[in-house]
């Protein structure tokens, strides 16, 4: 094979490659932005919470069929609280959803192989503790954005509150 055809080839894959992965980041940057723009979690990102609120609220939670209508609340109740987060932070917020779910994002950073909704409880369990005490403080971060939301939101929600002994709000009178 003559040097100018070598060149020709080697100049077409890496231009190729360029291409590539410059239509990976537009697509992941218009995810990312889509996502912010929306008002709150997109279905991606409730399968991601809905993920973690067992292993968050481990021991919280009802037993039987009241704790998936528990977890379903649990999730409302995120997304209620990030559509009243600042713009900048549901865009931030948006911006760690869109990464764990990517299948690449979701192996590379969070270590769990399996899509959200099939991931096991030990995977997830291993993923939240991981991020809890790692030494990237993004991680740690992130890791207490998702704790505070879902405790928040769980304890903001009138089925937890018997088993804390909360009466509830005082009734206002007129």
């Amino acid at each position: 094979m003559d040097t100018n055809r070598r060149h020709f080839l080697q100049a077409g894959l890496a231009g190729a490659a360029v291409l590539a992965i410059a239509g990976g980041v537009a697509w992941f940057r218009h995810r990312v932005s889509a996502a912010a723009a929306a008002p709150a979690l997109g279905e991606d990102a409730r399968g991601v919470v809905r993920a973690i609120v067992p292993s968050l609220l481990a021991g919280a939670l009802p037993p039987g069929g009241d704790r998936a209508a528990a977890i379903d609340e649990t999730v409302a109740g995120v997304d209620l609280a990030i559509a009243g987060l600042t713009p900048s932070a549901r865009a931030e917020l948006a911006e760690l959803f869109a990464l764990l779910t990517l299948g690449a994002g979701r192996r590379a950073f969070a270590g769990v192989s399996s899509a959200w909704q099939h991931a096991t409880r030990d995977e997830v369990d291993a993923f939240l503790a991981s991020w809890q005490a790692s030494s990237w403080a993004l991680k740690r971060t992130a890791y207490d954005a998702m704790h505070q939301l879902v405790l928040a939101a769980w304890y903001a929600n009138p089925r937890s509150w018997p088993a804390i002994g909360y009466p509830g709000p005082p009734a206002l009178t007129p």
